[in-house]
This record gives C-alpha cells, structure tokens and sequence, in this order.
C-alpha cells in the first residue's frame, strides 16, 4: 500500500496580502494623434502596394515603376486594381510608394 504523495506547497499556508488603496483602475487609452492615424493610412496604403508588387498576375515589376506596371497590365487586358492606380496618382512624388519592392536589387 503506497501513501499518496502531497506537494510541498501543501504544508505551507496561502496568505494572500490586500493591495494598498483597494484595486486601481485604469487610465481610459487616450486618442490616436494625427500623426498616428496619418502613420497608420500610409502603412496600410503601403501594404496594399506591396500586395500589388507580389501578384505576378499583372506581370514582372523589376526595373519599372509602379505606375509603368500597372498601365502595362492595364494595355494588356490583365484588369490591375483601380485603387492601386488611384494611390499611386496621389503619392506620385514619394519614391517608397512610386516604386516597387524590386527597387535596390540592379538588372
């Protein structure tokens, strides 16, 4: 006859100690800035223009600008999304979005 095994925190008693000034409750989140939501657009716009960049369906992106890609597959009957085409005229200054991932790898 085998004597049940007892843990060694069963010998010791729980005390469990009251925190000072009762429980705290929490700060509410504070707004997101304009900066933080201009960030966030931008990411997710970048995001979008990535995706695009990864679909081989509108054909190879390497040594050509977004734009040049997306009127390519566009003469070429491959329907490219409108909305990529609308950031892109709207961003045509910044070199990020203007130009594919491809961009620092040479031919």
């Amino acid at each position: 006859m085998t004597t049940k095994r007892r843990l060694i925190t069963d010998s010791y008693r729980v005390v469990k100690r009251e925190r000072r000034g009762g429980k705290r409750e929490r700060s509410p989140t504070p707004p997101p800035t304009p900066e933080q939501i201009e960030s966030a657009a931008r990411q997710e716009d970048l995001q979008k223009l990535k995706q695009f960049d990864l679909d081989w369906r509108f054909g190879p992106c390497t040594g050509i600008s977004r734009l040049q890609r997306w009127e390519r597959a566009q003469l070429h009957g491959l329907s490219p999304p409108q909305e990529i085409k609308e950031l892109l005229l709207q961003s045509a200054q910044d070199v990020e979005l203007t130009d594919s991932l491809w961009r620092d790898y040479p031919l």
